[in-house]
């Protein structure tokens, strides 16, 4: 089915020469979404200028902490104990990364992580340039009824065979990005490439495992305003349900401080279909805070009304997979 669509797509008389040379298709597993967070396993799809496979890498990388959601990417400490630490592969990383473009579907994440996986080991990713998959489908004009990879994945008949394992969400991402690439070139469109720039802001000290059932650290003074946002247009199926997926329509509240920006998070769960609500209610599908013990007007009225709670990494990952709205 994927090489009747990619064969669809009208192969360009003329390769722009501005395109790169090479890619590196990429997925990371983590523990979460903070600065503190670790890699837990990896993939690369090396792909030529055309965006034909020339070989694939895979590792599962000892974090040296707890590791996160479990339920989410189904990866145990008993699992992870074994797996060499990020040091132990990073040469052969890079090797994997060198002279192409990185590509991920939210590159940003995924170069962030890298970056600070790097950094911690006192190098540097080979990687100059990233393309985010979002992106280049909005470039396109993509008929998507939302951005998540199984969506662009279904749009180029690409089956997903282990959503959240970090060589099949690889695998799904290079067999879509190659009609991608070729639609591109047919359209002379330009890439959305931005550069990759080292980063700093890491830790290396260890971040067990909350007793709240929290995953990494935050920041302190975090607050801002909250602004107005359109209005989701799924109704509220419910609750959310420990072990399950969230679903579109869902309202979500906030409370407490992030580490990552309070508004990037809200965004992306209004950009997943979600109701970022304001306020603790009845109505409400699940707190995210990541000190569920505290004594906040939204907690308290969580515990009162019963409302599910998960802290910002087990959220984020839920955001990787949000189940589409029924009908």
């Amino acid at each position: 089915m994927l090489e009747d669509r990619a064969t669809a797509v009208s192969s360009p008389t003329r390769w722009p020469a501005a395109y790169p040379q090479g890619y590196a298709v990429v997925d990371v597993e983590t523990t979460g979404l903070a600065r503190d967070d670790r890699i837990i396993s990896a993939a690369v799809y090396r792909l030529d200028a055309r965006g034909e496979v020339e070989d694939h890498w895979y590792t599962l990388v000892n974090p040296e902490r707890d590791p996160g959601p479990v339920w989410i990417h189904g990866l145990t400490s008993d699992v992870l104990e074994g797996a060499p630490l990020f040091t132990d592969v990073a040469e052969e990383f890079a090797a994997r990364l060198n002279g192409r473009v990185l590509v991920a579907h939210n590159a940003v994440f995924d170069w962030q992580m890298i970056a600070r996986e790097y950094a911690r080991a006192r190098r540097e990713a080979p990687v100059r340039q990233r393309l985010c998959t979002i992106a280049l489908s909005k470039e396109l004009g993509l008929p998507l009824p939302n951005f998540k990879l199984e969506s662009l994945a279904a749009h180029f008949g690409v089956v997903q065979q282990r959503a959240h394992h970090a060589l099949d969400d690889a695998r799904v991402l290079a067999e879509a990005f190659r009609p991608s690439l070729l639609a591109a070139a047919a359209g002379d469109v330009r890439l959305p490439l931005l550069e990759c720039r080292p980063l700093t802001e890491w830790s290396d000290r260890p971040v067990p495992r909350q007793a709240s059932g929290g995953y990494g650290g935050h920041r302190a003074g975090g607050w801002r305003p909250s602004r107005k946002r359109p209005a989701c247009p799924y109704p509220n199926p419910g609750r959310y349900e420990d072990g399950k997926r969230l679903r579109q329509g869902m309202r979500v509240a906030f409370s407490g401080d992030t580490s990552t920006e309070r508004e990037l998070l809200e965004d992306r769960a209004t950009e997943c279909g979600l109701h970022v609500a304001s306020s603790i209610s009845r109505l409400t599908s699940l707190l995210v805070t990541n000190d569920p013990d505290s004594g906040t007007s939204k907690t308290v009225k969580a515990r009162q009304f019963g409302t599910p709670i998960v802290d910002e990494a087990a959220f984020g990952q839920l955001l990787r997979d949000v189940e589409p709205a029924d009908g």
